[in-house]
């Protein structure tokens, strides 16, 4: 970090002397290495904190960490340091120019704290003991930094769904089992299974651990959690919703799994069939397209019946960039739930509904969703 930046920085925190830490799962990925960047950019005010619901009005008084009070580390199976990655996520076009040099010292620290993830091909260690020693990391970061409390956030590219009866444990719920174990609050911003089996949310339970989840919203589902409910309040009938999408990158190739594409877009689905009371025709599917990297293109045809029975159709065209998309995002959930952590609530947070395709419980409407998340943010402004 330069001189000038540490001076900003300084600033910015205020003194902070409690420290909270975010612990990625995918730590090397695009939306952690955006998440870091955009953290140190934000917090060096070389950027405003576009895209960051935690940083306007409502939630001003609700105690969150601040960002200059974040550590971050994590775990990953990949070895690009975060350094490169940063210098690739510039040349697609994800971080501006200039930016990954301007905040070297926050990456490369962030970078010192990624540990070796797993199981890898020919890992002989037992769920046991991958579990024992991914809280053993986790245990030793937040020592280490004298931390308050470590948030663990997956943002690791998407797995299948096990298979019923299966005698291990998928990945997300090694790490969700490592988090639980260690005492941390988790965040699921995949689709993939984490803490959603009965024993690890019985444990988290037990634990007094909040944790959200699932599969962060941030484009197609995003638009129709908003749609949606504008044909059911104008009593307009969906007759068929379809969808494709276009992307590229780490997500583009696992999603080209079928298995991982049906995980996927389960929450996809869910956010018609709650908010329309049915799931009507149509289907969403996912194209891996290497050549866009870390953009995405996601088109929706939408057939829909009118007045005295007149046939209309709805398109829409969202083009974006996931990791940008995501980051702000996955910031604002790790503070959002670390000061849910502090104030002793445990369990499901429905209030954080707004974020996620899949969420634990709660309306399908983001406008409903977002009067939900006011209320959190109320709840946590009385809480000392």
């Amino acid at each position: 970090m330069t001189s000038d930046t540490a001076r900003t920085v300084e600033h910015a925190g205020g003194g902070d002397r409690v420290r909270t830490g975010v612990w990625f799962v995918g730590a090397r990925g695009s939306v952690a290495t955006t998440a870091v960047a955009g953290c140190a950019a934000v917090t060096a005010g070389l950027h405003p904190p576009t895209g960051m619901v935690t940083e306007t009005d409502p939630f001003t008084h609700a105690g969150l960490p601040s960002l200059p009070s974040l550590v971050f580390g994590g775990h990953d199976t990949a070895c690009t340091p975060l350094t490169k990655r940063a210098e690739e996520l510039t040349w697609a076009g994800v971080l501006p120019h200039g930016l990954a040099t301007a905040i070297r010292g926050e990456l490369e620290a962030a970078d010192g704290e990624i540990r070796p993830g797993g199981p890898l091909p020919g890992d002989g260690r037992t769920d046991e003991e991958l579990i024992g020693t991914f809280a053993a990391d986790l245990h030793a970061f937040r020592d280490r930094h004298e931390l308050a409390r470590v948030v663990v956030v997956n943002v690791a590219s998407t797995e299948p769904l096990p298979e019923p009866g299966a005698q291990r444990l998928a990945p997300s719920s090694l790490y969700a089992a490592a988090a639980v174990r260690a005492g941390c609050p988790f965040v699921n911003f995949t689709p993939s299974t984490g803490l959603r089996t009965p024993d690890l949310m019985d444990a988290a339970e037990a634990g007094g651990l909040p944790h959200a989840g699932r599969d962060g919203k941030t484009g197609q589902t995003l638009l129709r959690s908003v749609l949606a409910p504008m044909f059911v309040q104008r009593a307009l009938p969906v007759r068929a919703w379809s969808g494709t999408n276009l992307l590229g990158g780490g997500d583009g190739a696992a999603l080209a799994d079928p298995a991982a594409a049906a995980a996927k877009n389960a929450g996809k689905e869910r956010v018609l069939s709650d908010v329309l009371g049915r799931t009507p025709e149509g289907e969403v599917h996912i194209d891996d397209v290497p050549a866009l990297g870390d953009w995405k293109t996601a088109w929706d045809h939408i057939a829909f019946d009118g007045f005295l029975g007149s046939r209309m159709i709805l398109q829409t065209i969202w083009q974006g960039c996931d990791s940008a998309l995501a980051a702000p995002l996955v910031l604002d959930l790790a503070r959002l739930v670390a000061r849910a952590h502090e104030a002793g609530l445990s369990g499901p947070l429905p209030g954080l509904g707004f974020y996620f395709k899949d969420p634990d419980n709660g309306p399908a409407a983001l406008s409903e969703q977002y009067g939900e998340l006011l209320a959190f943010a109320r709840r946590l402004r009385e809480v000392r």
